[in-house]
């Protein structure tokens, strides 16, 4: 399960990303975040588990929050920059817990 966001850059304090699941259960599955920047590769942001632990990328600690409630994904996006104009994409792992 994929699902596709193109966020707009502004400078600003935060923005909040969702993605909606439909099919499985998030409590028995990892979801992660990953943004591709303007011709640059896939970067993987971080991950959480079925309940609310969280994993991040080291080079990007601090810069996002990662939630989910229900059916939702949440990325926030802290302390907005131009440099976080990217594809963000969600997406369930293929190895359940």
């Amino acid at each position: 399960y994929m699902m596709l966001v193109l966020l707009m850059h502004q400078q600003g304090p935060s923005v909040t990303l969702s993605c909606t699941v439909s099919g499985f259960s998030m409590g028995s599955n990892w979801m992660h975040w990953i943004h591709q920047k303007p011709e640059k590769g896939l970067e993987w942001i971080g991950q959480i588990d079925g309940g609310t632990g969280t994993i991040f990328a080291q080079s990007l600690q601090g810069q996002f929050t990662i939630t989910n409630s229900k059916n939702q994904l949440y990325l926030n996006v802290k302390r907005l920059k131009t440099e976080d104009s990217a594809v963000y994409y969600c997406a369930r792992d293929t190895v359940t817990k």
